[in-house]
């Protein structure tokens, strides 16, 4: 058994959201800095190994016509770093939005800690993955 973890890929952090066994539910983990790159990646190899992750579902910010831009390159080259794993992408498109809606609705207020919208984003794209499998 094991559990898949997901990747919001920011430019100044990284949320982190896991499965249960069961690939079900999605659960906001953690958040971690993009910097250095080098320490962000041992620190999700540090989890998922933690957890008994298989898989890597990482959002990727495709432009709303459907292109690739900067921010969707950028994801890519972090993600092919992180070694071990089936990396597997998801759109994450508009994912922000619905975090911080959740976070309203929730009474988080997530204006001092921005980390809490990239966990929950994370959390959204895992379970928009969870969904389509």
């Amino acid at each position: 058994m094991y559990k898949v973890m997901a990747l919001d890929i920011g430019t100044k952090r990284i949320g982190i959201a896991l499965s249960d066994f069961l690939l079900v539910t999605a659960n906001g983990h953690s958040y971690i800095s993009r910097e250095p790159e080098s320490e962000a990646i041992d620190k999700i190899i540090k989890i998922a190994k933690e957890n008994h992750v298989e898989k890597i579902v990482a959002g990727l910010p495709i432009n709303m016509d459907g292109t690739k831009g900067f921010q969707a390159e950028n994801c890519e080259n972090f993600v092919f770093k992180i070694h071990g794993y089936e990396i597997i992408f998801e759109d994450e498109r508009l994912t922000s939005e619905a975090a911080e809606e959740n976070l309203r609705n929730q009474k988080i207020d997530f204006r001092k800690d921005k980390g809490l919208v990239d966990i929950e984003s994370a959390r959204i794209i895992l379970e928009q993955y969870l969904s389509r499998i």
